[in-house]
């Protein structure tokens, strides 16, 4: 590991070491997106490199599946894989639930999808990403283009409805042009403030005409470890009901985690 590192990335790093521990040699794994899951991906090129693991990922993006095949991961679709061991990607927020926020970087659909196909997923984030409600970070939902204006109408009509705080919804821009998802969908951010029930939320938010998808995720999360500056995790097991604190060993020396 690179030695300037801030506090924020060593809490990443060790997190993502912590979780590719829990891979076994044959898994087929889901390979998330973001900055502490692109950690993840190296961290899982360095014991395929150094043990000879042998797995095989379906990443979440593009630009996962771009950094993997350039690190040694061998990658396939979700379609020749048909189930997977474990997915291992990070979070926007999550909750003492291990309720998340997902779709910061622009892929809740797919992160939502492998997910769901996964018989475990594992959430690795900095202690930042705990919050007491959901809702500071604005909540992604993918909407098809065609008629988005009417989509976002109708989501904000919605929302009068709903026990959030803030009912500011805007759309996701890339410059001065619609962000625009692997699926060639728009993204609406809401500005909620507060969730404080995000299972009605993200029921009702996907029967409105126009959503693909939105970023709440819910009874999907099996574990999240959470990374300090220290090299201290803790490893939070929701079905097991269990918060075991450990300490990761690291060097600070180059090899496969150059920086972005």
């Amino acid at each position: 590991m690179p030695a300037d590192l801030s506090p924020i990335d060593k809490a990443k790093f060790v997190a993502a070491r912590r979780a590719v521990g829990f891979v076994e040699d044959g898994m087929r794994l889901g390979l998330g997106t973001g900055s502490t899951a692109a950690w993840m991906v190296r961290c899982l090129a360095e014991r395929v490199q150094k043990e000879g693991l042998r797995v095989t990922g379906v990443p979440t993006s593009t630009r996962t599946a771009d950094l993997a095949r350039q690190l040694g991961i061998p990658v396939t679709s979700l379609d020749a894989a048909k189930w997977l061991d474990l997915t291992i990607d990070g979070a926007d927020e999550f909750d003492a639930n291990l309720c998340l926020i997902k779709g910061g970087g622009g892929a809740l659909l797919q992160e939502k999808i492998v997910a769901t196909a996964s018989d475990q997923m594992i959430v690795i984030a900095d202690a930042a990403k705990e919050v007491a409600h959901l809702g500071a970070f604005p909540l992604p939902v993918e909407v098809i283009p065609f008629g988005w204006q009417t989509t976002r109408s109708l989501v904000t009509e919605t929302l009068g409805s709903l026990d959030v705080m803030g009912r500011d919804v805007t759309l996701r821009m890339n410059g001065d042009r619609p962000f625009v998802t692997d699926e060639g969908n728009y993204i609406l951010d809401l500005h909620l403030g507060r969730i404080d029930n995000a299972r009605q939320l993200s029921l009702v938010m996907n029967q409105i005409p126009g959503v693909v998808e939105n970023g709440l995720f819910i009874d999907i999360c099996d574990v999240v470890i959470v990374g300090h500056g220290d090299g201290r995790v803790d490893v939070r097991d929701i079905n097991a009901g269990t918060v075991l604190h450990e300490t990761v060993e690291f060097a600070e020396t180059d090899n496969v985690f150059g920086t972005d």
